[in-house]
C-alpha cells in the first residue's frame, strides 16, 4: 500500500528501536517518512527509510480483537 503523509504506519524492522510502534507520517522525501509518535506526555519525530515501514489500519485492528 502507498504511504503518504496522514497515513498511519508501524515500524517493521525488528532491529530498530521503535519496532511495531504506530505513528502518522508527516513527510516524505528521498525515500524517507519522518513519522510522528504521539506517546502520553511525549512527542518524537523520527525519520524512517520506507522500507521499514508499513501502513497501519488502527479501526481494523480492534475489529479483529
Amino acid at each position: 500500500m502507498l504511504i503518504l503523509p496522514g497515513a498511519t504506519v508501524r515500524v517493521i524492522n525488528p532491529d530498530d528501536t521503535y519496532y511495531n510502534f504506530e505513528g502518522l507520517v508527516q513527510r516524505i522525501s528521498d525515500g524517507q517518512a519522518a513519522v510522528l509518535f504521539e506517546m502520553g506526555n511525549w512527542d518524537k519525530l523520527v525519520t524512517f527509510e520506507l522500507k521499514e515501514l508499513e501502513v497501519f489500519d488502527p479501526v481494523a485492528a480492534k475489529k479483529k480483537k
